[in-house]
């Protein structure tokens, strides 16, 4: 049985608590945050106030991080120094620098799996997507398109206040809400060419990073992209993807994998699982993720999402941040 323990309890722990509880191979055995006062939210589970110390006093297998952006790439490498297995919240880092340190720590330490929690990859119409993708039965991809238009009161920055801080966050709706959307954009579409794009605040809070951002993209195949996306909707909107192939057309919404038929009707391809309560827009793939890489752990297998895999996520949405400029990936290599 593995020994699980989790590194942060701030509001995503409580999408990862359920999933480590809900599997009957593993043990939660500790959590850890800064916050004494939440010492007894997790019920039978030891409380650490140091992660530090935490690794010290318990043999564990896997450690999930939760924590703010900043300190994804510290705390992950002083885990797998320690020889623990890491699971890893979005993003990979705080920049591209980040991200390729922890590719190189994974390189370095090919004992010890990094795990990035990329779930939407694995929801079931994205799976069905990337099927239709690599079949070729519908010809060339000749266009990508991205929209995510969320909400994200004043109060959510202001009660976690890294969010909107350039070295604590790493930058705002690209890399904290849509980096889901520019990580399976690039899946589908393959490697980016160059990117033209703007950043801007549309809402009054007073933060440092983008809370809205847009992009025209050339993927090296010869696909166009549109990139949307902005935390100043009314409402978290569903996210939406559409893949433009030579044949048909596709597009996944409503968690909903859709293509319009000869008689103009939309027909349903593949839906998937609902995440039950207020933070459904997420996508119900947070367990699916989670168990793949424990599997990966018990059965020393590769099959789950690399440090390498995700880096692709981070390393070109900060080729958005000069308005009105043709940005090519190698212009900014260290993000």
């Amino acid at each position: 049985m593995l020994r699980i323990a989790v590194i942060g309890l701030g509001t995503i722990s409580n999408i990862h608590i359920p999933a480590i509880k809900a599997n009957p191979n593993v043990e939660l055995t500790a959590v850890c945050d800064n916050d004494e006062t939440l010492s007894n939210s997790v019920p039978g589970a030891t409380f650490y106030s140091n992660f530090e110390v935490m690794l010290e006093k318990e043999d564990l297998d896997c450690v999930h991080i939760c924590l703010p952006h900043y300190l994804h790439y510290p705390v992950t490498k002083a885990c797998v120094e320690k020889g623990v297995h890491v699971f890893l919240e979005k993003p990979l880092g705080l920049n591209t620098e980040e991200g390729l340190a922890l590719v190189k720590l994974e390189e370095e330490h090919k004992d010890i799996k990094i795990g990035v929690c990329l779930q939407n990859r694995n929801n079931e119409s994205f799976e069905k997507l990337q099927e239709m993708v690599l079949s070729g039965e519908y010809g060339p991809i000749q266009g990508v398109k991205g929209l995510v238009a969320w909400f994200r009161s004043k109060e959510y920055y202001d009660s976690r206040p890294w969010r909107g801080q350039w070295k604590y966050a790493g930058g705002g709706v690209m890399i904290n809400q849509a980096l889901h959307t520019l990580d399976l954009m690039q899946l589908v579409g393959g490697e980016i060419e160059s990117i033209r794009g703007s950043v801007d605040q549309l809402l009054d809070y007073n933060i440092e990073v983008e809370d809205t951002a847009s992009a025209r993209i050339r993927f090296k195949n010869g696909a166009k992209g549109l990139f949307f996306a902005t935390n100043a909707n009314a409402d978290n909107s569903s996210v939406e993807l559409e893949v433009l192939f030579e044949k048909e057309k596709f597009t996944i919404k409503d968690s909903i994998l859709t293509i319009v038929n000869e008689a103009g009707e939309k027909v349903e391809l593949m839906e998937d699982a609902k995440l039950p309560g207020s933070k459904h827009y997420y996508g119900a793939s947070h367990a699916k993720t989670i168990n793949q890489f424990y599997s990966a752990i018990t059965e020393n297998t590769e099959d789950y999402i690399h440090a390498k895999d995700a880096l692709a996520s981070i390393a070109k949405w900060r080729y958005f941040n000069e308005k009105g400029k043709n940005r090519r990936p190698n212009d900014d290599a260290k993000g």
